[in-house]
C-alpha cells in the first residue's frame, strides 16, 4: 500500500478502502492506493498552513534554489520516471519520457520566480504621491490531478504555487499514484521544509474535502467536464479561487493546399498518441472538398493499419493500451453508437485485441461523421479517428464554433491568409497551425474555453502567477519634516 506524504513524513493511510493499481498493458497488480478521507486531507492542510508563514518569509531567491536542486534530481531520474509512467498508465516510453520532460520544464520555469513575481512601481501618480504593487503569496493551495499524465500535470501547478511562497497539497489520481510517489521521494531528498509540499491519495471524498476545507485558498483541477464543473461550483461556493480544466472535442481542418502526407501523419498521431487519452488529442478531421477527403481517408486508413499496438515498454510499440477496461468499453460504446447513427467503419480497432493481455484497442477509423452524431459531440478519449467532409472553410469553422467544448483546434494549410482567418475566428483557446498537438510551453499559459475550462486565470506560464498570488497596491505620500532637513 502506498503512503501519503504529510509534513515531510511518509504516513500510512488510515483509510479502510483502497483501489488496485493495475498495469494496463499486462493486467498485473502493481500496488494498492488508499482512499484517504477528509481527516487526512485536514492533516495535510494543517501541515501546509503551519509551514506557510516561514515559507512566505523565505526570500524568492532562496526558494528558487530548491527548484534548481529538484530539476537536477528529476533530470537524473528521467528514465526511471518515464518507465513508471509507462507501467501505470500505458504510454509508450517515448511518450512517457516526453511528458516527464514537460514536467521538468515547469520546474525550470519556476526557478525564475524572482522575475515572475516582480511588481510595478510608478512615481508621482499625483504630485508627491507614489504607487507600487507587489505580488504576495496567499496560503495553502491544492491540486487534483488526472490519470492521463501522471508525471506532468501536477507540475503545472505546485512548482509555481510553492515558488511564489505558498504551501501545497496534491491529490494525484488514485489510478496512477506511483510516479508521484517517486517524485515526492525526490522532493524529500531535495529538502523542502516540512509541510511546504504534501500529498494525499484518495478519490471523491478527498476531492470534496479539498474543495470545502476552510484553510485551502485555491484549487486547481484537470479531468472530465462534469467533475470540473463540480469542483468549480463546490470550491467557489466555499470562497476559493479555482482553475478547473475539463474535457475537449478537438477538431482538425485540412485544406486542399495542405502538405497532405505530412498533415495526415500529424493528424493521426494527434488522435491516437497516448491512446487518445489526452485533452489536446485531435478527434474529428474536417476535410474541405471531396478531393481532400479522399486523400485524407486513404492516408489515414493506411497509417492506422500500420500502427504497432502493444506494451509501451516494447521499443517497437507505437501505441499503448487504454487505462482500464471501463475506459475501453466506453470507447467501444461510442464507436457502436456512431455505426448505429449511420457512420461507416473503415478500420475496426475492436478486432484482434481480445487475445492481448491488458486494455487494448487498435486505431479505429470512422467515416461519414455528421454534426449531430453523438461521437461528433462527446469527448472520445480513445484512439478513434472521425472523418467528415465539408464543402467550405467557413463551414468547418462554423462546425468548430458550434461545439460546447473549446480547448484546442488545428488547421493544416500552406496559406498564411487562411491561417490568420482560422486563428481570428475559431473559439478554442489553443490553436495549432500545421501542429497536431498545440501544447503551449511552460512559459505560455494553457487552458481552453467554454466547457473546457472553468475559472478566470489559465494554467502555468506568467498567467499562473496571477492565480497563485494576490496583488497588493500601496499608495504613499511622505510629507517633508522641516525639523530634520
Amino acid at each position: 500500500m502506498i503512503k501519503n506524504y504529510i509534513n515531510g513524513q511518509w504516513v500510512s493511510s488510515s483509510a479502510k478502502e483502497s483501489v488496485d493499481i493495475i498495469n494496463p498493458a499486462t493486467g498485473e497488480l502493481l500496488n494498492r492506493c488508499p482512499l484517504s478521507g477528509a481527516g487526512e486531507v485536514d492533516q495535510a492542510v494543517k501541515a501546509a498552513q503551519d509551514a506557510f508563514k516561514s515559507w512566505r518569509e523565505t526570500p524568492p531567491t532562496e526558494r528558487a534554489q530548491y527548484f534548481f536542486k529538484l530539476k537536477t534530481r528529476l533530470e537524473e531520474s528521467l528514465d526511471e520516471l518515464a518507465r513508471l509512467v509507462t507501467m501505470e498508465n500505458g504510454k509508450t516510453l517515448v511518450e512517457a519520457k516526453g511528458s516527464v520532460r514537460r514536467g521538468i520544464q515547469m520546474v525550470e520555469t519556476a526557478c525564475g520566480v524572482p522575475t515572475l513575481m516582480m511588481g510595478k512601481t510608478l512615481e508621482d501618480i499625483a504630485s508627491g504621491i507614489d504607487c507600487h504593487a507587489v505580488r504576495r503569496p496567499m496560503g495553502v493551495f491544492a491540486a487534483i490531478a488526472p490519470f492521463n499524465f501522471p508525471a506532468m500535470v501536477p507540475f503545472w501547478f505546485w512548482p509555481f504555487a510553492v515558488a511564489a511562497g505558498n504551501t501545497f497539497v496534491l491529490k494525484p489520481s488514485e489510478r496512477v499514484p506511483l510516479t508521484q510517489a517517486r517524485i515526492f521521494e525526490l522532493i524529500n531528498e531535495v529538502g523542502f521544509p516540512k509541510g511546504v509540499i504534501n500529498m494525499v491519495h484518495g478519490a471523491k471524498d478527498a476531492v470534496n474535502a479539498i474543495c470545502t476545507h476552510p484553510d485551502v485558498v485555491g484549487v486547481s483541477f484537470v479531468g472530465s467536464t462534469p467533475v470540473a464543473k463540480h469542483v468549480y461550483t463546490t470550491a467557489t461556493a466555499a470562497g476559493k479561487r479555482v482553475q478547473a480544466l475539463g474535457g475537449a472535442k478537438n477538431f482538425m481542418v485540412i485544406l486542399p493546399d495542405a502538405i497532405m502526407e505530412q498533415s495526415v501523419k500529424t493528424a493521426l498521431d494527434s488522435i491516437i498518441g497516448c491512446a487518445g487519452e489526452r485533452c489536446l488529442a485531435g478527434s474529428v478531421i474536417l476535410s474541405v472538398t471531396n478531393k481532400t477527403n479522399q486523400e485524407v481517408t486513404e492516408g489515414i486508413v493506411r497509417y492506422a493499419k500500420e500502427t504497432m499496438v502493444g506494451n509501451g515498454l516494447d521499443k517497437n510499440t507505437q501505441m499503448g493500451p487504454m487505462i482500464s477496461q471501463v475506459a475501453k468499453d466506453r470507447v467501444k460504446g461510442l464507436i457502436q453508437s456512431a455505426l448505429d447513427e449511420g457512420a461507416k467503419i473503415l478500420v475496426d480497432g475492436r478486432q484482434g485485441v481480445d487475445a492481448m493481455p491488458g486494455y487494448y484497442l487498435k486505431p479505429t477509423v470512422l467515416t461519414g461523421i455528421t454534426k449531430k452524431m453523438r461521437i461528433a459531440q462527446e469527448e472520445v478519449f480513445g484512439p478513434v479517428v472521425c472523418l467528415a467532409q465539408v464543402e467550405t472553410f467557413d463551414e468547418a469553422i462554423e462546425w468548430i464554433n458550434s461545439s460546447h467544448y473549446a480547448n484546442t483546434t488545428t488547421l493544416f494549410t500552406s496559406s498564411g491568409a487562411a491561417a490568420r482567418k482560422f486563428s481570428y475566428e475559431v473559439n478554442p483557446s489553443m490553436i495549432g497551425i500545421n501542429i497536431g498537438v498545440p501544447a503551449p510551453m511552460a512559459f505560455f499559459s494553457f487552458g481552453g474555453a467554454k466547457d473546457s475550462f472553468f475559472g478566470d486565470v489559465k494554467v502555468h506560464g506568467t498567467a499562473c502567477m496571477e492565480f497563485f498570488t494576490d496583488t497588493k497596491v500601496t499608495v504613499q505620500r511622505w510629507i517633508k519634516n522641516s525639523s530634520i532637513w
